[in-house]
């Protein structure tokens, strides 16, 4: 109900903001961009959800051969204490479990194109479960909203742009951003925990919460004390060495349990197509309304808002010129990254707003887009309060950076 509001939202405030160009600045061309914009988007939609097609037939067919090699299996069992009490919807042990955890481990390596796929088949076992095939499940906003806001341990992509750009130290944004994406992602569990009456203060959560903290803090020590050439090779290995070895050992557990290993990748991986074709209308449907928004120039009309309010509260505005990267981020990762880039080479690499621009871009995940794409794929209709959480991780990221830009680099 509330993503149908937001998306009506999103065409009349649009609307509104066109005339006004039309009637007060004589801006003729504004409705030709906003036309321009929705068959721009459609076709964007369109070629993502094909574009999709094979990293999901591949991911698809490598998690068949997981499990029947017994590998999600030990995973599930593995965060079973863990998720028993984050999703206690799901039965213990449920092959979901090993799912979840490899579509996390995957975002927080930065490693998107295998995430996105094992996330969907995630959120297909949840749909199994679901009792309300069109109504998201508890289990379900909790998990999407853990993938909105955006956990990323080693931001790989933002420190080789930043090094593209000139940056001086391209890994000076790796702790704020770790910090921020930190906050996004524990502010948005605790709000849908508020919601679900999930208990985070018992035993097992305080001690996994510890444990990964101090997992954590153990590398940002260890990077913090080795050179810039070592930390962008050792970023760059970790993610590569690691996802492989998982393919492998997957691999090597099928092989040993005689199971025919190619056959079930293909059985696994004839689910991709079907996928991404349920998935078309759901992404050309919220690209469309966010080429809208941002094409008439509502987004240009809430950042002046912003900056407007700061300065009648008597605050430094330095922070406002990156706004769009942040404004951008849970609608388009794309348009997020451009706004990035554009803050970068227009203030500089090194400049407060260059790097505040990292910081968002870093600091939390697209909220919209995961949206459409996860409930899409299992045709959820109903996502009760899963964009509200999703959006409050999102402000967290935010305020978080914008906090960690002024503590590094004020």
């Amino acid at each position: 109900m509330i993503l149908n509001y937001i998306w009506l939202g999103f065409f009349i405030i649009a609307f509104i903001i066109a005339l006004v160009h039309l009637i007060f600045f004589q801006d003729a061309s504004v409705f030709d961009a906003i036309i321009q914009s929705t068959f721009d988007n459609a076709k964007v939609g369109f070629e993502l959800s094909l574009g999709l097609t094979g990293v999901m037939t591949l991911w698809l067919g490598i998690m068949r051969i997981g499990e029947k090699g017994g590998m999600v299996d030990i995973l599930a069992k593995l965060v079973n204490p863990l998720f028993r009490r984050l999703f206690p919807e799901i039965p213990p042990n449920h092959p979901v479990n090993g799912s979840i955890l490899l579509n996390i481990a995957a975002n927080m390596l930065g490693l998107d194109n295998a995430a996105t796929p094992l996330g969907l088949k995630a959120m297909n076992q949840l749909q199994e479960l679901n009792p309300e095939k069109e109504r998201a499940s508890n289990a379900m906003i909790m998990f999407l909203v853990i993938n909105t806001s955006g956990l990323t341990i080693i931001p790989v992509s933002i420190m080789v742009f930043r090094a593209q750009l000139g940056a001086a130290n391209p890994a000076d944004v790796f702790l704020p951003i770790l910090l921020s994406t930190f906050a996004s992602t524990f502010i948005g569990i605790i709000s849908v925990s508020l919601v679900q009456r999930i208990n985070l203060f018992q035993k097992t959560i305080l001690l996994y919460l510890l444990g990964f903290t101090a997992l954590v803090g153990g590398l940002v020590w260890y990077l913090s004390i080795v050179d810039q050439q070592t930390m962008n090779r050792i970023s760059t290995a970790i993610s590569s060495v690691i996802l492989f070895s998982i393919i492998v050992l997957f691999m090597i557990l099928a092989a040993i349990k005689k199971v025919r290993v190619y056959d079930e990748f293909i059985e696994g991986a004839k689910e991709g197509f079907s996928i991404a074709v349920r998935i078309i209308p759901y992404l050309v449907g919220i690209l469309v309304a966010i080429g809208v928004f941002r094409a008439s120039g509502a987004m240009d009309a809430l950042v002046n808002g912003i900056s407007w309010c700061a300065q009648k509260a008597g605050l430094d505005t330095s922070f406002v010129p990156a706004l769009p990267t942040a404004m951008m981020k849970p609608l388009s990762g794309s348009g997020a990254r451009g706004m990035m880039l554009e803050a970068m080479k227009h203030f500089g690499a090194d400049s407060f707003v260059g790097r505040l621009s990292c910081l968002f871009q870093g600091s939390t995940d697209t909220t919209f887009y995961i949206l459409a794409l996860y409930f899409g794929s299992v045709g959820i209709r109903n996502s009760r309060y899963a964009v509200v959480c999703g959006l409050i991780a999102d402000l967290a990221g935010i305020i978080t950076a914008i906090f960690m830009a002024y503590l590094f680099f004020g």
